[in-house]
């Protein structure tokens, strides 16, 4: 399915369920993304994070309201459901899309500005080398016999003056090599929208307004 469009289907299905309560489309949902998954050649490890920590903190949300004896059985089993269902539904959109595909499509289908579609690019590129520099922060200040935690205020201050230092040194690299902002671009690689797309579309968004609307409570 094209990128831009299984982006689309996912925010739109996500709101949708936002604003009802019926947890049998929650479940279905639950359902079908983890068949996509499996299909996706997921690995197992992934999958269990995906279940283990949504439903962790789903179950402490529903002891919660439990204890305050405010919520019904159904809006605790809707609850439930929905959290499992916002992580299994973006656990299949991360880890089934190509970063560089998706921001290909973004600026081709979705006529998202250039700059806009390879900052994003740039900045997940640029995560590895977050995580190295982290790394590399916590080791100096160990060396002086101070530890910096992920809470560590010093931690995220000099995080983000890397990162500052790093954007001036991409701006200049994509200017470099010819990056002109409002310019017109040709592509080397063409991401196509076919009709087949759209009928997933529509027809995946048909379906969930069946359950429902449709469907039981």
């Amino acid at each position: 399915m094209n990128p831009s469009l299984k982006l689309a289907l996912l925010v739109l299905i996500a709101l949708e369920i936002s604003f009802t309560h019926v947890w049998t489309v929650n479940v279905a949902l639950i359902v079908v993304s983890l068949i996509l998954m499996v299909w996706g050649h997921v690995t197992f490890k992934r999958l269990a994070m995906l279940t283990l920590i949504p439903a962790f903190f789903g179950a402490a949300l529903v002891w919660s309201l439990t204890l305050r004896g405010t919520a019904s059985n159904h809006f605790l089993l809707v609850i439930f459901t929905r959290m499992v269902a916002y992580v299994y539904m973006g656990g299949w959109f991360a880890q089934t899309t190509n970063p560089l595909t998706l921001t290909r499509s973004l600026e081709q289908n979705a006529k998202l500005p250039s700059k806009f579609a390879y900052g994003f690019l740039a900045a997940f590129n640029l995560m590895p080398k977050i995580q190295a520099e982290v790394a590399t922060i916590k080791a100096a200040a160990l060396m002086r016999g101070q530890v910096l935690h992920f809470w560590s205020p010093q931690l995220y201050f000099k995080v983000i003056l890397a990162a500052m230092n790093w954007s001036d040194q991409l701006a200049a690299a994509m200017t470099s090599h010819g990056f002109v902002e409002d310019a017109p671009r040709t592509h080397a690689t063409e991401i196509p929208l076919v009709t087949r797309d759209w009928i997933m579309l529509v027809g995946s968004l048909v379906l969930v307004q069946i359950g429902l609307f449709v469907g039981l409570p």
